[in-house]
């Protein structure tokens, strides 16, 4: 198990069921925030950069929704009062903005599939987490 995981299972606020759920969503989302970072970075320095301007401002906007999720889901110590769904909705569509925009770069690019799919993974994640929450 994840050091993450590992904290979170430690947390005496730990709803069953739930558990897994959020530390999936705070992986999946402190990897996509990398990996978009990581993407960002490489479509500057192609060749084509100019081309990829769209792709990395989608990038560091996902990478940006994608640190303050998984920033919102390491403190557990309020109710759920909409505010948590509303951030993992907002990072679902961040991801899905990002995936699609990468995936118009993937046959050329490999950092953009491979930004693609981290986003997908991690919109899913969130996606999944939205019910045990409601």
């Amino acid at each position: 198990m994840s050091v993450i995981g590992q904290m979170l299972y430690a947390h005496p606020d730990d709803p069953e069921g739930v558990g897994e759920k959020v530390r999936a969503a705070v992986e999946a989302c402190g990897l996509c925030a990398q990996v978009c970072a990581v993407c960002a970075d490489a479509c500057m320095r192609e060749e084509t950069a100019a081309e990829l301007i769209s792709c990395a401002r989608s990038d560091l906007d996902c990478a940006d929704l994608c640190a303050a999720t998984q920033g919102v889901l390491v403190r557990r110590t309020a109710e759920e009062d909409g505010f948590v769904t509303s951030v993992l909705e907002a990072c679902v569509q961040a991801c899905e903005r990002c995936a699609a925009e990468c995936e118009e770069h993937a046959e050329h690019h490999e950092h953009c599939r491979v930004c693609a799919q981290a986003c997908r993974d991690c919109a899913r994640a969130c996606r999944d987490l939205v019910p045990a929450l409601v």
